[in-house]
């Protein structure tokens, strides 16, 4: 990839509270003196231009960029290795020919004999001009000593600038420990710390707080044990805008299992004995869980009830999602008045309205965690494609029930991938789904949650919309799994 077209590297350097600006980072030996900000990050944005799109969170992935336009950047940690703080917009040509753009975070490290041990992909190459001509750019985040450093600024509490570090009263951070990179996460980057904290870093960056700090607050200060406690967080102050969350800092769950990966045992051993497995009795559990979040979610956010007319907007929403999929994946063309017909039931079924508050809002079997003490939702940050407006806004809680159902549904699929169908293998799959579904549903009703049997206009509506989702973004990413996804519109459209 060439240098984008439009490189403007003018940004006012961040300098903590009370201080002068910082010259600039300082290296040792020769060449290495003063450089400043606007002069790195100069230097850096060809070798930012190349490696940006080769990351999983990259959201901009097929799209030529047009321009980086750095925002605002903070020394970290001057010195050799250097830490540097950098928010970036990164822009690209619309069909429209308008600029669109996103800003990311970036935590830049440079070392001038370059970082050890630390895996190919995170290295963006050697800086080609200034002072530090020769040092090693890297992305800081596999970085153990760098990583310690953030934790620092978040246990005491810093600030640089527009650049924030908060952390909740009494959670008596360690300042020693170094960081190991995850390699869990698709959308973010995580941290981990020792045994006892887990950072996640927002890749993409939106102005406002982010749903996951929202709610994961909302949550931990009403005592709620279903989510890792928030022990700190940090922020920046955008061009005047509401602060954007940039990191959240909770408590690790060293023996937590993820669900994900539980549920795919219980449905691998349909393959050894053909037994259903007892996974029922998590997904009832996990239905309780849930519940209990959303009871708690009720009592400490606002809520609010959808009149007539918003729940007809709510089913118009859907249909109008359901139409933009046709356009993609024109293989739901058939399905289309069936679903539409669905939504129509939906409008029609509530004619007093639907109550509506703020849920978990992409809830599935990788979002929660099974720990000795029971099952821990994770990542309240909603759906990544849509907008932070979007994701704040209330929704009928059956919304995650209903997504969870479709998780149910992928890890019986997932028993039935790469290789031809076999038929009694196929039923015990659906049987295994079908059950535990039947669970999950029991478990939130029973933990305080509505019956999702009591309406059930609505979970056929909520369950179409999850798979209409579900079946763009395999045809985008992953076309090996659109059956899945297209097998359940298949069913549900036969229910109408």
């Amino acid at each position: 990839m060439s240098e984008p077209s439009r490189s403007q590297a003018h940004v006012q350097p961040d300098a903590p509270a009370g201080t002068a600006a910082p010259a600039g980072l300082r290296g040792t030996g020769p060449r290495r003196t003063a450089l400043g900000v606007s002069e790195l990050v100069q230097a850096a944005l060809p070798l930012i231009a190349e490696w940006l799109p080769t990351q999983r969170w990259y959201a901009g992935k097929g799209r030529p960029i047009t321009g980086l336009v750095p925002v605002v950047g903070t020394p970290l940690q001057v010195g050799d290795p250097a830490l540097l703080h950098l928010l970036l917009r990164v822009e690209h040509a619309t069909t429209a020919g308008l600029p669109h753009g996103d800003t990311y975070q970036l935590l830049l490290g440079i070392r001038s004999q370059g970082p050890s041990g630390i895996e190919p992909g995170a290295v963006l190459g050697r800086l080609s001009q200034g002072p530090y001509d020769g040092a090693t750019l890297y992305d800081a985040v596999h970085d153990p000593e760098l990583t310690g450093r953030l934790l620092e600024h978040l246990a005491t509490g810093d600030r640089f600038g527009s650049l924030s570090f908060r952390r909740t009263p009494g959670s008596g951070l360690p300042t020693n420990l170094p960081g190991r990179a995850s390699t869990a996460e698709q959308s973010n980057s995580s941290v981990i710390y020792g045994t006892s904290y887990i950072l996640k870093l927002f890749r993409r960056i939106h102005p406002g707080t982010n749903p996951d700090l929202e709610l994961s607050l909302a949550l931990s200060r009403a005592g709620s044990t279903r989510i890792p406690r928030v022990a700190a967080w940090f922020e920046s102050r955008m061009e005047r805008a509401e602060p954007a969350t940039l990191g959240l800092l909770q408590r690790y769950l060293p023996d937590a299992e993820d669900g994900w990966e539980l549920a795919l045992d219980q449905v691998g051993r349909l393959k050894g004995d053909r037994s259903p497995g007892n996974f029922a009795i998590e997904a009832h559990r996990l239905g309780r869980a849930t519940a209990e979040v959303h009871r708690v979610l009720s009592r400490s956010m606002p809520v609010a009830r959808l009149d007539r007319t918003q729940t007809g907007r709510l089913a118009t929403a859907m249909a109008d999602r359901l139409d933009s999929a046709v356009a993609a994946v024109p293989g739901l063309l058939r399905f289309r008045a069936a679903l539409r017909t669905a939504f129509q039931q939906l409008a029609d079924a509530h004619p007093d309205g639907l109550p509506v508050q703020r849920i978990h809002g992409d809830l599935h079997l990788g979002q929660a965690m099974r720990t000795p003490h029971g099952w821990v939702l994770l990542d309240f940050e909603g759906e990544p494609a849509k907008s932070v407006t979007e994701r704040r806004e209330p929704q009928p809680a059956l919304r995650d029930v209903a997504a969870m159902l479709r998780s149910f549904d992928y890890a019986a699929a997932h028993l039935l991938a790469g290789g031809p169908v076999d038929p009694e293998l196929a039923h015990l799959a659906a049987a295994w789904a079908q059950r535990n579904r039947t669970a999950f549903c029991a478990g939130y009703t029973a933990g305080g949650g509505a019956d999702p049997a009591a309406s059930p206009e609505l979970m056929r509506a909520l369950e179409i919309d999850k798979a209409v989702y579900e079946v763009v973004y395999e045809a985008r990413h992953r076309p090996s799994w659109l059956p899945i996804p297209l097998a359940a519109i298949n069913r549900l459209a036969l229910s109408v």
